[in-house]
Protein backbone atom coordinates (compact mmCIF):
# COMPACT_ATOMS: atom_id res chain seq x y z
CA UNK A 1 0.00 0.00 0.00
CA UNK A 2 1.67 3.23 -1.13
CA UNK A 3 1.88 5.93 1.59
CA UNK A 4 -0.43 9.03 0.83
CA UNK A 5 1.62 12.34 0.07
CA UNK A 6 -1.12 15.10 0.87
CA UNK A 7 -0.06 19.12 -0.26
CA UNK A 8 -1.49 22.78 0.85
CA UNK A 9 -1.87 24.25 -2.11
CA UNK A 10 -3.36 22.38 -5.29
CA UNK A 11 -0.36 24.15 -8.05
CA UNK A 12 2.21 21.95 -5.99
CA UNK A 13 0.92 18.71 -7.47
CA UNK A 14 2.75 18.70 -10.25
CA UNK A 15 0.67 16.19 -13.49
CA UNK A 16 2.86 12.93 -13.57
CA UNK A 17 5.88 11.77 -15.34
CA UNK A 18 4.41 8.01 -16.02
CA UNK A 19 0.85 6.49 -15.19
CA UNK A 20 2.11 4.63 -11.76
CA UNK A 21 2.72 8.25 -10.28
CA UNK A 22 -0.40 9.12 -7.68
CA UNK A 23 -1.56 11.93 -6.91
CA UNK A 24 -1.99 14.02 -3.77
CA UNK A 25 -3.92 14.71 -1.32
CA UNK A 26 -5.16 18.58 -1.20
CA UNK A 27 -5.11 19.87 2.92
CA UNK A 28 -7.59 22.78 2.58
CA UNK A 29 -7.11 25.70 4.81
CA UNK A 30 -9.57 26.90 7.81
CA UNK A 31 -11.62 29.62 5.72
CA UNK A 32 -12.03 26.74 2.93
CA UNK A 33 -12.98 23.78 4.91
CA UNK A 34 -14.62 23.03 8.35
CA UNK A 35 -11.99 21.67 11.12
CA UNK A 36 -14.59 18.69 11.25
CA UNK A 37 -14.69 18.29 7.56
CA UNK A 38 -10.89 17.88 7.74
CA UNK A 39 -10.42 15.73 10.45
CA UNK A 40 -13.52 13.32 8.61
CA UNK A 41 -11.01 13.44 5.49
CA UNK A 42 -7.87 12.91 7.29
CA UNK A 43 -9.54 9.86 9.32
CA UNK A 44 -10.13 8.22 6.09
CA UNK A 45 -7.20 9.02 4.23
CA UNK A 46 -5.16 7.44 7.60
CA UNK A 47 -7.61 4.69 7.39
CA UNK A 48 -7.10 4.10 3.75
CA UNK A 49 -3.22 4.05 3.93
CA UNK A 50 -1.83 4.08 6.86
CA UNK A 51 0.41 6.78 6.69
CA UNK A 52 0.09 10.57 5.27
CA UNK A 53 3.17 12.89 4.79
CA UNK A 54 2.05 16.67 4.22
CA UNK A 55 4.10 18.85 2.82
CA UNK A 56 3.96 22.56 3.51
CA UNK A 57 5.89 25.68 2.75
CA UNK A 58 7.32 27.83 5.45
CA UNK A 59 5.59 30.41 3.93
CA UNK A 60 2.15 28.80 4.30
CA UNK A 61 -0.25 31.31 6.67
CA UNK A 62 -0.11 30.48 10.40
CA UNK A 63 -3.71 29.76 10.10
CA UNK A 64 -3.40 26.92 7.84
CA UNK A 65 -0.08 25.33 9.68
CA UNK A 66 -2.01 25.32 12.96
CA UNK A 67 -5.00 23.81 11.53
CA UNK A 68 -2.38 20.79 9.99
CA UNK A 69 -0.67 20.48 13.55
CA UNK A 70 -4.66 20.91 15.33
CA UNK A 71 -5.93 17.27 12.58
CA UNK A 72 -2.07 15.23 14.53
CA UNK A 73 -3.18 16.39 17.86
CA UNK A 74 -6.85 16.28 17.88
CA UNK A 75 -6.93 12.88 15.52
CA UNK A 76 -4.03 11.38 18.66
CA UNK A 77 -1.76 9.70 15.49
CA UNK A 78 1.64 9.58 15.17
CA UNK A 79 0.95 8.20 11.51
CA UNK A 80 0.87 11.80 10.05
CA UNK A 81 4.01 13.47 9.29
CA UNK A 82 4.04 16.98 8.98
CA UNK A 83 6.90 18.39 6.81
CA UNK A 84 7.57 22.18 6.64
CA UNK A 85 10.09 22.71 3.91
CA UNK A 86 11.71 25.79 3.13
CA UNK A 87 11.92 26.09 -0.90
CA UNK A 88 10.40 27.93 -3.48
CA UNK A 89 7.34 26.84 -4.48
CA UNK A 90 8.35 25.52 -7.63
CA UNK A 91 10.97 23.37 -5.99
CA UNK A 92 8.00 22.46 -3.36
CA UNK A 93 6.54 21.02 -6.14
CA UNK A 94 9.26 18.97 -7.73
CA UNK A 95 9.91 17.51 -4.38
CA UNK A 96 6.44 16.54 -4.03
CA UNK A 97 5.95 14.63 -7.19
CA UNK A 98 9.60 12.79 -6.60
CA UNK A 99 7.77 11.71 -2.99
CA UNK A 100 4.92 10.98 -5.06
CA UNK A 101 6.97 8.58 -7.49
CA UNK A 102 9.12 7.16 -4.27
CA UNK A 103 5.62 6.17 -2.44
CA UNK A 104 4.46 3.11 -4.31
CA UNK A 105 8.00 1.51 -4.15
CA UNK A 106 9.17 -0.55 -1.32
CA UNK A 107 10.38 2.40 1.27
CA UNK A 108 8.47 2.12 4.07
CA UNK A 109 6.77 5.86 5.43
CA UNK A 110 9.25 6.67 7.48
CA UNK A 111 12.29 6.60 4.92
CA UNK A 112 9.85 8.09 2.47
CA UNK A 113 9.16 11.17 4.79
CA UNK A 114 12.78 11.52 5.97
CA UNK A 115 13.63 11.44 2.10
CA UNK A 116 12.12 15.25 1.45
CA UNK A 117 15.68 16.32 2.99
CA UNK A 118 17.54 14.20 1.14
CA UNK A 119 16.13 14.89 -2.00
CA UNK A 120 16.11 18.67 -1.80
CA UNK A 121 19.49 18.73 -1.88
CA UNK A 122 19.22 17.87 -5.66
CA UNK A 123 17.19 20.39 -6.50
CA UNK A 124 18.31 23.70 -7.82
CA UNK A 125 15.62 26.21 -7.59
CA UNK A 126 15.51 29.62 -8.40
CA UNK A 127 14.08 32.53 -10.67
CA UNK A 128 15.27 35.32 -12.92
CA UNK A 129 13.81 38.55 -11.71
CA UNK A 130 13.43 42.00 -12.68
CA UNK A 131 13.62 43.24 -9.29
CA UNK A 132 15.38 42.28 -6.32
CA UNK A 133 14.16 44.98 -4.54
CA UNK A 134 11.69 42.69 -1.86
CA UNK A 135 13.75 39.62 -1.91
CA UNK A 136 14.17 38.57 1.68
CA UNK A 137 15.22 34.57 0.45
CA UNK A 138 18.98 35.37 -0.73
CA UNK A 139 21.22 37.59 0.30
CA UNK A 140 21.23 40.91 -1.63
CA UNK A 141 24.19 43.34 -1.49
CA UNK A 142 22.91 47.06 -1.18
CA UNK A 143 24.88 47.12 -4.65
CA UNK A 144 22.20 45.01 -6.11
CA UNK A 145 19.34 46.83 -4.35
CA UNK A 146 20.85 50.37 -6.27
CA UNK A 147 20.81 47.89 -9.63
CA UNK A 148 17.34 46.86 -9.35
CA UNK A 149 15.99 50.47 -10.13
CA UNK A 150 17.74 51.34 -13.50
CA UNK A 151 15.41 50.43 -15.81
CA UNK A 152 15.87 46.61 -17.75
CA UNK A 153 18.28 45.25 -15.16
CA UNK A 154 17.82 41.80 -14.44
CA UNK A 155 18.86 39.26 -11.90
CA UNK A 156 19.44 35.49 -11.99
CA UNK A 157 18.87 34.12 -8.59
CA UNK A 158 19.30 30.74 -7.04
CA UNK A 159 18.28 29.72 -3.51
CA UNK A 160 18.12 26.23 -3.25
CA UNK A 161 20.79 24.12 -2.51
CA UNK A 162 22.95 27.27 -2.18
CA UNK A 163 21.95 31.07 -2.22
CA UNK A 164 23.54 32.72 -5.46
CA UNK A 165 22.81 35.80 -7.19
CA UNK A 166 23.96 37.50 -10.06
CA UNK A 167 23.38 40.25 -12.11
CA UNK A 168 22.11 39.54 -16.14
CA UNK A 169 23.56 41.41 -18.49
CA UNK A 170 21.91 42.95 -22.07
CA UNK A 171 23.81 40.01 -24.18
CA UNK A 172 21.89 37.73 -21.66
CA UNK A 173 24.90 36.53 -19.87
CA UNK A 174 25.91 37.01 -16.63
CA UNK A 175 29.25 38.79 -16.02
CA UNK A 176 32.13 36.24 -14.77
CA UNK A 177 33.63 35.65 -11.45
CA UNK A 178 36.48 34.50 -10.17
CA UNK A 179 37.45 31.01 -9.27
CA UNK A 180 34.56 30.59 -11.48
CA UNK A 181 34.65 27.70 -14.82
CA UNK A 182 37.60 25.63 -13.04
CA UNK A 183 34.99 22.81 -12.29
CA UNK A 184 34.64 19.64 -13.51
CA UNK A 185 31.36 18.61 -14.41
CA UNK A 186 30.07 14.82 -13.70
CA UNK A 187 27.21 13.98 -16.13
CA UNK A 188 26.73 10.30 -14.27
CA UNK A 189 24.60 9.50 -11.73
CA UNK A 190 27.49 7.07 -10.68
CA UNK A 191 29.50 10.41 -9.06
CA UNK A 192 27.15 10.68 -6.46
CA UNK A 193 25.13 7.72 -5.38
CA UNK A 194 28.28 5.80 -4.72
CA UNK A 195 28.78 8.53 -1.96
CA UNK A 196 26.19 6.96 -0.17
CA UNK A 197 26.70 3.80 -0.45
CA UNK A 198 28.44 3.54 3.41
CA UNK A 199 27.17 6.59 4.60
CA UNK A 200 24.67 6.34 7.90
CA UNK A 201 23.60 10.13 8.19
CA UNK A 202 23.03 13.07 6.64
CA UNK A 203 22.53 16.76 7.69
CA UNK A 204 21.39 19.58 6.16
CA UNK A 205 24.21 22.01 7.86
CA UNK A 206 26.86 19.77 5.51
CA UNK A 207 25.43 19.88 2.06
CA UNK A 208 28.88 17.80 0.59
CA UNK A 209 27.37 14.80 2.29
CA UNK A 210 24.80 14.87 -0.41
CA UNK A 211 27.31 16.16 -3.71
CA UNK A 212 30.13 13.94 -5.26
CA UNK A 213 33.54 14.69 -3.45
CA UNK A 214 35.82 16.61 -5.80
CA UNK A 215 38.38 14.87 -4.76
CA UNK A 216 37.55 12.01 -6.71
CA UNK A 217 38.05 13.48 -10.17
CA UNK A 218 40.73 16.01 -9.56
CA UNK A 219 44.03 15.55 -10.82
CA UNK A 220 47.52 17.12 -10.02
CA UNK A 221 47.99 20.51 -11.50
CA UNK A 222 50.89 19.32 -13.99
CA UNK A 223 48.22 16.77 -15.60
CA UNK A 224 44.99 18.24 -15.23
CA UNK A 225 42.56 17.39 -17.73
CA UNK A 226 39.14 18.97 -16.30
CA UNK A 227 37.13 21.04 -18.36
CA UNK A 228 35.55 24.51 -18.27
CA UNK A 229 32.61 24.37 -16.20
CA UNK A 230 29.83 25.45 -18.88
CA UNK A 231 27.53 27.30 -16.16
CA UNK A 232 30.07 29.84 -16.16
CA UNK A 233 28.04 30.97 -19.18
CA UNK A 234 24.95 31.65 -17.23
CA UNK A 235 26.70 32.93 -13.73
CA UNK A 236 24.97 30.52 -11.85
CA UNK A 237 26.82 27.53 -10.40
CA UNK A 238 24.48 24.11 -11.85
CA UNK A 239 24.29 20.78 -10.79
CA UNK A 240 26.85 18.63 -11.51
CA UNK A 241 24.86 15.74 -12.48
CA UNK A 242 22.30 15.00 -15.29
CA UNK A 243 19.24 16.89 -14.83
CA UNK A 244 16.03 17.97 -16.32
CA UNK A 245 14.95 21.39 -15.98
CA UNK A 246 10.71 23.01 -15.36
CA UNK A 247 9.89 26.19 -16.51
CA UNK A 248 7.11 28.34 -14.81
CA UNK A 249 6.91 31.61 -16.61
CA UNK A 250 5.22 34.89 -14.82
CA UNK A 251 4.40 38.42 -16.55
CA UNK A 252 8.90 38.80 -17.46
CA UNK A 253 9.62 38.33 -21.04
CA UNK A 254 12.91 36.90 -21.58
CA UNK A 255 14.16 33.95 -22.91
CA UNK A 256 17.77 33.28 -20.42
CA UNK A 257 16.12 30.51 -18.21
CA UNK A 258 15.75 28.73 -21.75
CA UNK A 259 18.32 30.17 -24.21
CA UNK A 260 21.10 30.37 -21.49
CA UNK A 261 20.95 28.48 -18.43
CA UNK A 262 19.65 25.31 -20.01
CA UNK A 263 22.56 24.97 -22.15
CA UNK A 264 24.54 26.09 -19.74
CA UNK A 265 23.55 23.54 -17.18
CA UNK A 266 23.43 20.97 -19.98
CA UNK A 267 19.60 19.92 -19.52
CA UNK A 268 18.49 16.92 -21.31
CA UNK A 269 15.12 18.13 -21.28
CA UNK A 270 13.23 21.76 -20.52
CA UNK A 271 9.53 21.67 -19.75
CA UNK A 272 6.91 24.16 -18.63
CA UNK A 273 4.13 24.36 -16.03
CA UNK A 274 1.65 26.77 -14.73
CA UNK A 275 3.66 29.49 -11.75
CA UNK A 276 2.46 28.77 -8.38
CA UNK A 277 -0.02 31.07 -7.25
CA UNK A 278 2.69 31.72 -3.98
CA UNK A 279 5.72 32.42 -6.20
CA UNK A 280 5.06 35.71 -6.61
CA UNK A 281 5.24 36.85 -2.95
CA UNK A 282 7.89 34.17 -2.62
CA UNK A 283 10.35 35.84 -5.07
CA UNK A 284 9.05 39.34 -4.29
CA UNK A 285 8.18 40.13 -7.48
CA UNK A 286 5.51 38.42 -10.25
CA UNK A 287 8.18 39.81 -13.20
CA UNK A 288 9.73 36.73 -13.11
CA UNK A 289 10.47 33.38 -14.53
CA UNK A 290 10.90 30.83 -11.88
CA UNK A 291 12.92 27.17 -12.36
CA UNK A 292 14.00 23.84 -11.11
CA UNK A 293 16.67 21.33 -11.95
CA UNK A 294 15.77 18.37 -10.77
CA UNK A 295 16.99 14.47 -11.19
CA UNK A 296 14.08 13.12 -13.15
CA UNK A 297 14.58 9.22 -13.32
CA UNK A 298 12.86 7.18 -10.73
CA UNK A 299 15.68 4.68 -10.79
CA UNK A 300 18.02 7.31 -9.72
CA UNK A 301 15.97 8.52 -6.87
CA UNK A 302 15.69 5.15 -5.62
CA UNK A 303 19.13 4.10 -5.75
CA UNK A 304 20.10 7.53 -4.35
CA UNK A 305 17.25 6.72 -1.04
CA UNK A 306 18.47 2.99 -1.05
CA UNK A 307 21.93 3.80 -0.75
CA UNK A 308 21.74 5.35 2.83
CA UNK A 309 21.67 3.28 5.96
CA UNK A 310 18.48 3.13 7.88
CA UNK A 311 17.62 3.18 11.23
CA UNK A 312 14.77 2.99 13.90
CA UNK A 313 13.38 6.27 15.73
CA UNK A 314 13.79 5.78 19.14
CA UNK A 315 10.60 7.91 19.97
CA UNK A 316 7.73 6.31 16.89
CA UNK A 317 9.73 3.24 15.93
CA UNK A 318 9.01 4.19 12.38
CA UNK A 319 12.39 3.73 10.27
CA UNK A 320 14.16 6.46 8.88
CA UNK A 321 17.12 7.77 7.11
CA UNK A 322 19.48 10.74 8.07
CA UNK A 323 19.86 12.15 11.64
CA UNK A 324 15.88 13.19 12.31
CA UNK A 325 12.54 11.16 12.04
CA UNK A 326 10.20 12.78 9.33
CA UNK A 327 7.44 11.86 11.56
CA UNK A 328 7.88 13.08 15.24
CA UNK A 329 11.01 14.70 14.56
CA UNK A 330 12.85 13.04 17.27
CA UNK A 331 16.86 13.57 16.19
CA UNK A 332 18.66 9.90 15.89
CA UNK A 333 20.77 9.00 19.08
CA UNK A 334 24.05 8.88 17.90
CA UNK A 335 25.39 5.34 18.70
CA UNK A 336 27.66 6.77 21.22
CA UNK A 337 25.40 7.92 22.84
CA UNK A 338 23.04 4.81 22.66
CA UNK A 339 26.03 2.27 24.25
CA UNK A 340 26.38 5.13 26.89
CA UNK A 341 22.80 4.95 28.18
CA UNK A 342 22.99 1.17 28.18
CA UNK A 343 25.80 1.08 30.62
CA UNK A 344 24.34 3.51 33.08
CA UNK A 345 21.06 1.64 32.93
CA UNK A 346 22.93 -1.68 33.77
CA UNK A 347 25.08 0.21 36.73
CA UNK A 348 23.56 -0.86 39.75
CA UNK A 349 21.26 -3.91 38.53
CA UNK A 350 21.59 -7.39 39.81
Amino acid sequence: MPTAIAVTSADLVLPPTDQQTPTAALLHAPDEQPLEAALVDMHVMLERYGYVVAVYPASVPVAHERRLHTLRSMLETDRLALLKLDLPPLGIAVLVRQLRQLSICDFSPGVVASAARLLSHYIYAGALLNSVTKLDRVPVSLKSHAKSWMPGTQFGVLANPNPQLVKITSSGTAPSRPGQGAGHRSRTASTFTSTFTSASTFTSASTSTFTSTSSSTSTSPSTDLSVPDPSARAGLAGPEFATQLLVAKGTLASDWVTGTLAPAWQVSGVHETALPADSPRWWGTAKMIEFAAYLPDISVLYQLVASVRREKCHWCGVELIGDRCGFCSAPLTPPENQSRAGGVLNQGSP
